[in-house]
């Protein structure tokens, strides 16, 4: 559910303080994505930059730009107001009592998402023909992406703001399912998304790259130590273990995020990863996939994060994108268990819908389906 941001005791005490004697000056904004001169980050038992605490990557910006808004890389702050506000509006005509006689998916239910639908499209394909979360139960954050000051259109950094174009002919050695997330993919769980198993998030949450989902749970928690660094991702349960300077693994096992290390370079940490699994393809990369991920702390209340994705078999050089962690107050639990009933309906579903194409197939011939004659099948089905 959607978390909401409270004053602290001492802020409300000085602004009270200054409002009393009338004669203070104002304090000078600080923009808290733009490391002030003479600012580093504090250090901690390890000599390390200090990364730790809890942070959330939550924005409505999209990983991709949204070309029916704008084709420009950046907005000033009236327009990023203006879309921040609508898109407010949009989530509290959303959050407006459901009708229980309002079929999801409906006209008169997707009018209710006009507004929404306009900043974040992407929201129209959640849920598909059987709805979606109510609203109630989504976090998907209230800005506009900021970095470096600037008020980005998309995370991607690509000059056109999209996913680059892969070669002629490639899609990374991914194939079956894999290449697709799964979803088109009803033959068994085996070929379904991971995340249908809880087994790992959706939406790249743990990566490597790391992406906020743009639904909820785009919360972490990162754990620092002399030889290693662990980043905790809400959305499921994943936990990175990034080891410090060390070197790849050559046993050829591949991780579900991939074989992690880590350096520090000056005030930032660095991150390598290969030996990427075909189900976490990256676009369809993964074989010779290589992300090279960059946490800097920016400001007391901003990590400011950077990836670049380099596959020589799948696209010409190496792009890649970054947004700014802003600190939560924790992580909950996300009580996802691989028991859940959404699997095993979504394959019966899918077996019945082949029962009835296949009985619609079998009277235009003026035959009888096996489905239908078979006692086996009968007794397979049930």
């Amino acid at each position: 559910m959607r978390r909401t941001l409270a004053l602290s005791l001492a802020t409300a005490l000085c602004t009270f303080g200054v409002a009393e004697a009338g004669a203070a000056p104002s304090a000078k904004v600080v923009d808290p994505t733009i490391q002030q001169p003479g600012w580093s980050a504090a250090k901690n038992a390890w000599g390390q930059p200090d990364l730790s605490g809890s942070w959330s990557n939550a924005t409505i910006t999209p990983l991709t730009r949204n070309t029916r808004l704008t084709n420009k890389a950046t907005l000033p702050p009236t327009e990023v107001k203006a879309l921040e506000s609508t898109f407010a509006a949009a989530l509290e005509q959303r959050d407006e009592t459901t009708n229980p006689n309002v079929l999801p998916g409906s006209d008169e239910d997707k009018a209710k998402d006009a507004k929404l639908f306009a900043v974040r499209p992407d929201f129209a394909a959640a849920g598909g023909d059987v709805g979606g979360y109510n609203n109630y139960w989504l976090d998907p954050g209230n800005h506009i992406l900021e970095v470096d000051g600037e008020f980005r259109t998309s995370i991607f950094t690509t000059p056109d703001g999209q996913l680059p174009k892969r070669k002629s002919g490639s899609n990374g050695g991914a194939s079956g399912p894999y290449n697709g997330g799964g979803l088109g993919s009803f033959d068994s769980y085996e070929t379904r998304p991971l995340g249908e198993r809880c087994v790992i998030g959706f939406g790249r949450n743990a990566g490597p790259p790391m992406f906020p989902n743009g639904y909820y749970n785009n919360n972490y928690q990162i754990v620092q130590t002399g030889d290693a660094v662990a980043i905790t991702v809400e959305m499921i349960h994943d936990t990175r273990v990034i080891r410090l300077n060390s070197q790849h693994r050559t046993d050829g096992l591949r991780p579900w995020m991939g074989d992690s290390i880590g350096h520090y370079e000056g005030n930032t940490f660095v991150v390598e990863t290969t030996n990427i699994p075909e189900s976490q393809n990256l676009y369809g990369a993964w074989k010779t996939l290589k992300v090279t991920e960059r946490f800097t702390r920016v400001s007391p209340t901003r990590i400011k994060y950077s990836f670049e994705a380099e596959d020589p078999s799948v696209w010409d050089k190496p792009w890649g994108g970054e947004y700014t962690f802003s600190p939560v107050s924790g992580l909950y639990e996300y009580a996802c268990h691989e028991g859940n009933y959404a699997l095993p309906a979504i394959l019966a579903g899918a077996r019945r819908q082949e029962e009835e194409t296949a009985s619609v197939t079998a009277a235009a011939k003026g035959t009888v389906p096996v489905a239908a004659s078979s006692p086996k099948a009968k007794r397979g089905a049930d």
